[in-house]
C-alpha cells in the first residue's frame, strides 16, 4: 500500500513539474472560436472597420500590423501598446521605437467602440488589433489565416521594456535572430515576418545612415532616397520613404526581390541578404510568394502565441486607451 502511495505522490510531482516547466502552453488557451456565441459578429465589424480605414488611407493597413507587432514583442499580446500617457501613467507609446511612428489607434478605438455596442465588456482590446492585423494584410492583398482569440488586456505597459525588446532597424542578423529568439520565433519566423515591409513606409531618421554611409546598397537607389532624406541630422527626421520600392500598398514578395537588388531601405532588410544565413530564405520567399505567404500566416499566428494573457489575467477593457 505505502508503495503504491508512492508512485501516485511521485506521478503527481512529476506531472505538476512538467505542468510548471510549460505555463505559457497551458494557459495559453487560445481558440479560433472563443467568441463564437459571446460575439457572433465579432469578425464582421473588425472587418468593416479595417476596411473603410485601409480603403480611405491605405498606408494604415502597415500601421496598423505594426502595432501588433510591437505589442507582442513587449510582454505578449497583451493590448498594453493601446494604453494612453497620464500624469500618472507612462505607458509604450513613447518608447523609442513607437514615438512619432506608432499609429492606428484611433482606428482600433473606432472598432472598439463598435464592437461594445454589440457586445459590452465581452472582447479584449488585444483580440480587435490581433483580428485588425490580420485583415489589414487580406484588404492589402496578402494572405488569410484564422486568427486566434481569448487574449485579456494588460493593466500595465513597459516603456523600459518597448525600448528593449521591440527589433531596431540598425540592427545585424545575429541581433535579428536573437530577439526573435527571444519570443520564440525562429529565423525562419523573423524573415517571414520582416516581409511585412512589402507595405508601408520609414521616416528618415531610420534609413539615413544606410542611404549615405552604408556600400551594400543599389546606387541609384541610394541617390533616389537621399533626395528626401538630408544628411545631418535633425534636419528632415520624419519625411517618409517607402519600405517597398515597388509595391509600398500592396501586400507581395517585392520585399525579397528588393533585397537582392540591394534595395533594402533599412540596415536590418538588407542584412537578411548580405552573404549571410539568411540569404537563401530571402532567395525562396522571392521566387515563390506562396511560401512567402504560407511561412508569414504561420509566423502571425505563431506571433499571436506570445505569453498572452487568459483565463482571470487581466481585464476586458471598455476603452482601448484606458485601463478599467
Amino acid at each position: 500500500m505505502a508503495a503504491n502511495q508512492l508512485i501516485s505522490l511521485l506521478v503527481l510531482v512529476i506531472t505538476l513539474l512538467l505542468q510548471g516547466g510549460n505555463t505559457n502552453v497551458v494557459e495559453a488557451q487560445l481558440t479560433t472560436n472563443f467568441y463564437s456565441t459571446s460575439c457572433p459578429n465579432l469578425l464582421a465589424t473588425v472587418k468593416s472597420g479595417v476596411k473603410s480605414a485601409v480603403s480611405s488611407q491605405p498606408r494604415m493597413g502597415a500601421s496598423i500590423l505594426r502595432l501588433f507587432f510591437h505589442d507582442c514583442f513587449v510582454n505578449g499580446c497583451d493590448g498594453s501598446i493601446l494604453l494612453d500617457d497620464t500624469s500618472s501613467f507612462t505607458g509604450e507609446q513613447n518608447a523609442n521605437p513607437n514615438r512619432n511612428s506608432a499609429r492606428g489607434f484611433n482606428v482600433i478605438d473606432n472598432i472598439k467602440t463598435a464592437v461594445e455596442k454589440a457586445c459590452p465588456g465581452v472582447v479584449s482590446c488585444a483580440d480587435i488589433l490581433a483580428i485588425a492585423a490580420r485583415d489589414s494584410v487580406v484588404q492589402l492583398g496578402g494572405p488569410n489565416w484564422n486568427v486566434k482569440v481569448g487574449r485579456r488586456d494588460a493593466k500595465t505597459a513597459s516603456q523600459a521594456a518597448a525600448n528593449s525588446n521591440i527589433p531596431a532597424p540598425s540592427m545585424s542578423l545575429s541581433q535579428l535572430i536573437r530577439s526573435f529568439s527571444a519570443v520564440g520565433l525562429s529565423t525562419r519566423d523573423m524573415v517571414a515576418l520582416s516581409g511585412a515591409h512589402t507595405i508601408g513606409q520609414s521616416r528618415c531618421t531610420n534609413f539615413r545612415t544606410r542611404v549615405y554611409n552604408e556600400t551594400n546598397i543599389n546606387a541609384a537607389f541610394a541617390t533616389l532616397r537621399q533626395r528626401s532624406c538630408p544628411r545631418t541630422a535633425g534636419s528632415g527626421d520624419g519625411n517618409l520613404a517607402p519600405l517597398d520600392i515597388n509595391s509600398a500598398t500592396s501586400f507581395d514578395n517585392s520585399y525579397f526581390k528588393n533585397l537582392m537588388a540591394q534595395r533594402g531601405l533599412l540596415h536590418s532588410d538588407q542584412e537578411l541578404f548580405n552573404g549571410g544565413s539568411t540569404d537563401s530564405i530571402v532567395r525562396g520567399y522571392s521566387n515563390s510568394p506562396s511560401s512567402f505567404n504560407s511561412d508569414f500566416a504561420a509566423a502571425m499566428i505563431k506571433m499571436g502565441d506570445i505569453s498572452p494573457l487568459t483565463g482571470s489575467s487581466g481585464e476586458i477593457r471598455k476603452v482601448c486607451g484606458r485601463t478599467n
